[in-house]
């Protein structure tokens, strides 16, 4: 661990220039008292490191010196698929190989490359998770994960809608979805799909799984995101939507309320305008289309509107 540890400090000094014992232990998540210890390992192994005394002062690297101990391990090279996702990487338990193997490529880049990788780092970041939702817990994750890489199948406990199951799984892929896990994986030779946060127990079986020769993760990622989509709704509303109400409806419906404001018709003297939206079953229709208030009203179909109509009433028959 403390290889390790040298290693990383050569290579932040290398890359970010001088650096306080402070921001050094930060980054390591050591003392400041292990960083001195630390600093003095590398002065006696020949590394030319030296502290500059001051306000402004921090240890640095004698200028032009580089390492070229920049070979990446096993897991640092497997973290680099989650570069730019650290949060991902660290729920994976791959944060410090990610953060190693960053480091080790930009020691690696030519002095202009390097450069021009630190200003897209500093200009650009993402974040994966959608507003206002805490993260699911996933306390198998790292479980889930190491049976998909290392092919082996699983016996989990999981938990539906409809109660809890338990189910003998092939593990197929992992997918992170708007900060969500989702494990994919064969039951009787069929993928499906499972929320990583549901897992109520997880048991490795140490047997190989039975890995589909043409399955491909993003290609039935991708199908399965469309059946879903086409599947969540039942029917189609028309709607009489005021202007407000047409700028809230891509934050409330998300893709689809962007479509019918683009295919809405034209607006009447009061800025009022007609658009047809896709919508669940209609006690779920219901829920949704009352966060629009009174900036909108259901023309169609009468059930739709006879359910609002009816629920507005018990609302106001509870507020009297």
């Amino acid at each position: 661990m403390r290889a390790d540890r040298l290693l990383t400090t050569l290579l932040l000094l290398q890359n970010r220039g001088r650096l306080t014992a402070p921001q050094l232990a930060a980054e390591l998540e050591v003392s400041v008292r292990t960083v001195y210890r630390d600093i003095e390992a590398l002065a006696a192994s020949g590394v030319p490191v030296y502290a500059e005394r001051g306000p402004a002062g921090g240890f640095r690297l004698l200028d032009g010196y580089r390492t070229r101990l920049t070979g990446l391990t096993g897991e640092e090279a497997d973290s680099l698929a989650l570069a730019g996702m650290p949060a991902a990487a660290a729920e994976l338990g791959l944060g410090a190989d990610l953060a190693t193997a960053s480091l080790k490529l930009a020691a690696a880049l030519p002095a202009e490359l390097g450069e021009r990788a630190r200003r897209v780092q500093e200009r650009f970041h993402l974040d994966a998770p959608g507003w206002f939702r805490d993260a699911d817990p996933v306390p198998f994750l790292a479980q889930v994960a190491a049976a998909v890489w290392e092919g082996s199948r699983l016996r989990v406990r999981y938990r539906r809608w409809r109660g809890e199951v338990d189910r003998d799984l092939h593990p197929l892929g992992l997918v992170l979805k708007g900060g969500i896990w989702y494990l994919v994986a064969a039951v009787d030779g069929t993928p499906r799909t499972y929320r990583v946060s549901r897992l109520l127990a997880v048991e490795p079986l140490g047997q190989p799984v039975a890995r589909p020769a043409d399955f491909d993760l993003a290609d039935y990622w991708a199908g399965s995101a469309r059946a879903l989509e086409a599947a969540r709704y039942q029917g189609e509303a028309r709607l009489r939507v005021s202007p407000r109400g047409r700028r809230l409806m891509p934050m409330m419906f998300g893709a689809a309320g962007a479509r019918a404001v683009r295919e809405a018709g034209p607006a009447d003297r009061d800025g009022w305008a007609e658009l047809t939206l896709p919508v669940e079953a209609v006690p779920v229709a219901v829920t949704d289309l009352l966060r629009l208030g009174a900036e909108a009203e259901v023309l169609n179909p009468p059930e739709l509107r006879a359910a609002l109509a009816a629920t507005v009433r018990e609302l106001a028959d509870r507020y009297r």
